[in-house]
């Protein structure tokens, strides 16, 4: 099945305008917007495809994180393999690398490294392993294990899925996330959401990309 996503919002703080989502098939395309230029995700949805198959994981959802997209908008996918569809989106942050923490430094343009002490995000396959507690948002984390070269000292790094109070649930665009150490860190009520998926839906693929 081929088909191309392109999900987008765009935010202003004086004016709303409407999310972008693009899905192609075989069978059919559906515009719902097209006011942010055309994101293919194809290439990614058929490799994590085969990927979960090979290495046994969830093959009922993922999660495709595009640290390429700018931080204002929503850049963490739910992505349903069944429906061949995003389920849900959300704003997510980035590490801050060698600026300040809790700023928005780099929010066109993250820093990306696996190295200790680093304070950035990296790129790479990871896979969200057990549920834990947190002393940031509502308290709840999963840890997260990285599968590539470029994200093997995830664990050791003490990189975890966990929500943040600064974090919104709405599109700030142009303005950016505040920046933390390199978790992906998401708003108190979409952790919320994201809690309720992944307690009923062990080993997901977290993808986190820059496009």
């Amino acid at each position: 099945m081929f088909f191309i996503i392109c999900l987008g919002l765009s935010f202003s703080c004086n004016k709303e305008k409407k999310e972008a989502d693009v899905f192609k098939s075989e069978n059919k395309t559906e515009i719902v917007s097209i006011e942010k230029p055309l994101v293919n995700y194809s290439d990614y949805y058929r490799e994590a495809v085969q990927y979960c198959k090979t290495n046994k994981l969830n093959q009922n959802k993922f999660i495709l994180i595009d640290l390429g997209l700018h931080s204002g908008y929503k850049r963490f996918f739910v992505f349903d393999f069944k429906k061949k569809e995003i389920s849900k989106s959300y704003m997510v942050s980035h590490g801050c690398g060698d600026n300040q923490w809790g700023r928005t430094s780099t929010k066109e343009k993250p820093q990306i490294s696996n190295e200790f002490d680093s304070h950035c995000s990296s790129l790479g396959k990871y896979v969200v392993l057990d549920r834990g507690v947190s002393q940031w948002g509502i308290k709840v984390n999963y840890i997260l294990q990285g599968k590539d070269k470029t994200n093997s000292n995830a664990r050791t790094r003490a990189i975890v899925l966990h929500s943040w109070d600064a974090i919104s649930d709405a599109e700030v665009y142009p303005e950016g996330t505040p920046e933390g150490w390199g978790c992906p860190a998401v708003s108190n009520e979409s952790m919320r959401e994201i809690d309720e998926l992944l307690k009923t839906n062990k080993k997901v693929l977290m993808w986190i990309i820059k496009s």
